[in-house]
C-alpha cells in the first residue's frame, strides 16, 4: 500500500517538474497560493519524502521473480 501511494505521489510530482519545466508552470504552487504558501510547502516535501521511499524500490527483491524461482 505504502508502495503505490508514494509512486503516485512521485508521479504527480513529475508531471508537475515537467510543467514547470516546459511552460514554466507551476501546478501546486498555483492551486494552493503560491510556492511560499504552507500547503503547497507541505505537499512539496511529501513529494520528497515519497521520492526517498521509492528509493528503497531499487534496493528491495522482486518477490514474484523469487517465488519463480524457486519453484
Amino acid at each position: 500500500m505504502w508502495d503505490k501511494l508514494a509512486l503516485i505521489l512521485l508521479i504527480i510530482g513529475g508531471i508537475n517538474w515537467g510543467l514547470v519545466g516546459i511552460f514554466r508552470f507551476d501546478l501546486v504552487a498555483w492551486l494552493f497560493g503560491g510556492t511560499d504558501s504552507i500547503i503547497s510547502r507541505a505537499i512539496y516535501i511529501i513529494v520528497a519524502i515519497s521520492a526517498i521511499w521509492c528509493i528503497s524500490l531499487l534496493f528491495r527483491p522482486n518477490d514474484k521473480l523469487i517465488e519463480a524461482t524457486d519453484s
